[in-house]
């Protein structure tokens, strides 16, 4: 089965009993993880419990082929239904699935998470095309969909938003459906007593989360920090982003380069075309555009937005290390950057 992204909630609110197996996927690690125990805790209330709950990795199918099927079939000493889970998946382990939903065993739920997946993806046209078998896409939250993220949060945290506080957060939050959470939650002891998030609260607290990851790559990279962007992606790595995330957001930067480019170069002010990108940009994000600007012409930019494109197809489908990818995209990038500084 196939799901489109605005299905998937109400698919895991209400789950087809027919689905067996779900295949939990996309560039949004936090969300996967948010998602898989939700639909984990429909069949057992201790994730931790290691009669009910299995957790087997690449490396185990890769010595053991059965071991899913074995794991799938299994009875918990304990009684009631087990849970069996794989992570990190990736194509790799689709012949291996793609043989147990054509016999399935036993009653298990199993969740399979993995990253980013390009539509010919061996192991999601295994889950799509199966009667048992469910795929759930996952993307960073943007816009209003960010909005109302941050907003149910905080609401159940018994507090609420001013305006001027929702869009602040939603131009330094996204990206990572629990990061976000995280910093709300942080938000709410930073609150105390208050419950109504001012603007002065969120810029106190919240800061510049995001502006330290995924941003702060593409704008090191673009203003030729060529030390910041390995700093920032070990950082991105090790908090669970995956490349194409970062040359996703590298590429949200240079688009924006690319329209202030246009801009000053049919005469309109660069502040103006700041002003008018929506949604409202991060002050630091604004900063940085603006004195890059002038070292990131249309030609210029355009040939960069090609290296990301490349850098990504690249990523998803030639088997070669995507953070290796990625590191080498932004590093030409850096480069070009300091060169054209000077």
């Amino acid at each position: 089965m196939k799901l489109s992204a605005g299905k998937v909630d109400a698919f895991i609110r209400s789950p087809d009993p027919a689905i067996q197996a779900m295949l939990i996927y996309g560039p949004d690690g936090g969300l996967i993880r948010e998602r898989a125990d939700a639909l984990a805790r429909r069949i057992v209330d201790d994730l931790d419990d290691p009669f009910r709950v299995a957790e087997l990795d690449p490396a185990m199918l890769k010595d053991d082929p059965a071991r899913l099927a074995d794991e799938a079939a299994a009875l918990a000493m304990t009684g009631g239904r087990r849970v069996v889970r794989l992570r990190p998946a990736s194509d790799q382990q689709a012949a291996v699935i793609a043989s147990f939903l054509a016999d399935p065993l036993g009653d298990a739920l199993i969740l399979v998470e993995a990253g980013e997946l390009p539509a010919r993806s061996k192991l999601r046209k295994t889950f799509e095309s199966s009667k048992i078998a469910a795929a759930l896409p996952c993307y960073p939250d943007e816009g209003g969909n960010l909005g109302r993220i941050i907003e149910q949060t905080a609401s159940a945290l018994g507090l609420t938003c001013e305006p001027a506080a929702l869009r602040y957060l939603v131009s330094t939050l996204g990206g990572d459906r629990l990061m976000t959470r995280s910093e709300i939650e942080k938000l709410a002891l930073y609150m105390g007593d208050e419950t109504r998030i001012t603007l002065a609260h969120a810029e106190a607290c919240i800061g510049d989360s995001s502006i330290l990851t995924l941003d702060g790559i593409a704008m090191a990279a673009a203003g030729g920090d060529l030390a910041a962007v390995e700093r920032g992606l070990a950082r991105a790595y090790l908090e669970g982003a995956v490349a194409v995330s970062v040359l996703r957001a590298a590429m949200r930067h240079l688009q924006r380069l690319h329209l202030l480019a246009g801009a000053r170069e049919q005469g309109d002010s660069i502040d103006h075309a700041l002003r008018s990108m929506r949604p409202p940009l991060h002050f630091q994000i604004e900063k940085a555009l603006s004195s890059q600007t002038r070292n990131w012409p249309s030609a210029r930019t355009t040939r960069a937005m090609e290296i990301i494109l490349e850098a990504e197809r690249a990523c998803k489908t030639t088997g070669l290390p995507a953070e290796a990818i990625c590191s080498r995209a932004l590093m030409r990038l850096a480069w070009a950057a300091k060169a054209a500084r000077g």
